[in-house]
């Protein structure tokens, strides 16, 4: 085996009943090439609107690319930059999204670990009968965009999520994504377009693209969404509360209205798994995703380095301490710093522990334990409101 460095994920530790590499995204979409300014399955790096022209992709001729991209660029700012990556309509997402086989493993692998999300659209019609819901190749998808995610995280030492489009939907029998296990998927609903097929995938990237890896998607003081008109199939999203509820009940993404605000919102950020689950959510999974960029990139640095050791074949103290500030160090600088860890009264947010107990000229491992502190999240707020009177005596 070669020498390596390994991370594996810790779970149930949260006790739960502007331009940045953050926010590097890739939209996959059903297109059709334009002669020689842009072929399918390569990937075009695009930072504003001129350059989707200069590659001839119009809103007439790939209306639904188009309308992804123009409205990611109405939440992020021109320069903000995007991979767009475009394959045939009749894709499937099973297929594209094959860790082995599928040109997303290309498209991840082509861009060298830089890729924080994946957001996949189509452009056509479902692709068999619609009987839990959604497409069938949206739910088929779920399992395998799972893996694709974990590939890259595992081997690739690029950890990333992936946003499917919710096509097809029609409500009836829609699966519970709640029951599933699946914490680096999650499905939007909802589009600008009544009646839509699809979902509104380039809104959700945009609006992502601005926030910082601690910020959720909802979040109402970031103000509301551009769209002026939002719907969840042919129901307006101002008419459809209920159903709105029901989604999120089932762990969708979806746009949502507040009583008193004027503009639309993301009910929040759900992935598909259970709520319990500690990457539940995209802000959860994006903040654990750049701390382990960041303990790769500090640990890579000691790889078969020198270790001083005891008699025993233990770690001297003094290399225990120095590993244990050197990761510290850099999540406090790289995130804690920055507002996206909560820092306790030491102005930390992260922990580094390596048991010194551990016989390192042995087994040539050394056992690395790192814990973050996330944010909580306002999710549910219970006031109790009466009148305040003095009673007379």
């Amino acid at each position: 085996m070669l020498p390596r460095i390994k991370i594996s994920y810790l779970n149930g530790q949260l006790g739960t009943v502007g331009e940045s590499p953050d926010g590097l995204f890739a939209l996959v979409c059903g297109a059709t090439a334009v002669g020689g300014t842009f072929e399918l399955e390569k990937a075009y790096s695009v930072r504003g609107m001129d350059d989707l022209a200069a590659l001839g992709i119009t809103s007439e001729g790939n209306p639904r690319l188009y309308k992804h991209v123009k409205e990611f660029y109405d939440e992020a700012e021109e320069g903000t930059e995007l991979v767009v990556y475009g394959v045939a309509k009749s894709a499937k997402m099973t297929a594209l999204l094959d860790k082995t086989s599928g040109s997303a493993r290309k498209l991840v692998e082509g861009q060298n670990g830089r890729l924080r999300g994946v957001f996949v659209a189509g452009d056509g019609g479902t692709t068999g009968s619609v009987t839990e819901g959604l497409d069938p190749d949206v739910l088929s998808a779920l399992p395998i965009a799972q893996q694709l995610a974990e590939w890259a995280t595992e081997e690739l030492y690029a950890p990333l999520f992936v946003i499917l489009e919710g096509r097809g939907y029609t409500g009836e029998g829609l699966r519970d994504l709640s029951e599933l296990a699946y914490n680096r998927v999650g499905v939007l609903i909802g589009d600008t377009e009544v009646g839509s097929e699809g979902a509104c995938v380039g809104t959700l990237a945009g609006r992502l693209a601005t926030l910082p890896v601690q910020r959720n998607a909802g979040r109402v003081k970031d103000g509301a969404l551009f769209p002026t008109e939002m719907y969840v199939g042919s129901v307006k999203v101002d008419e459809g509360g209920s159903v709105i509820a029901g989604l999120y009940d089932k762990g969708y993404i979806t746009p949502r209205k507040y009583v008193g605000r004027s503009g639309y919102f993301f009910t929040d950020d759900r992935l598909a798994c259970d709520e319990t689950d500690d990457y539940a959510h995209l802000a959860h999974r994006r903040v654990i995703d750049k701390a382990y960029r960041i303990v790769y990139d500090t640990l890579l640095d000691m790889m078969l380095d020198e270790l001083e050791v005891n008699e025993d074949g233990t770690l001297q103290a003094g290399i225990v301490k120095s590993w244990q500030q050197a990761v510290e160090d850099a999540l406090n600088a790289g995130m804690t710093a920055s507002g996206e860890l909560s820092a306790g009264d030491d102005g930390e947010g992260c922990v580094c522990f390596i048991d010194q107990t551990q016989n390192v000229l042995a087994t040539s491992k050394v056992a690395v334990t790192v814990k973050v502190r996330p944010f909580g999240y306002a999710r549910y707020v219970d006031v109790s409101l009466g009148f305040q009177v003095t009673q007379a005596s």
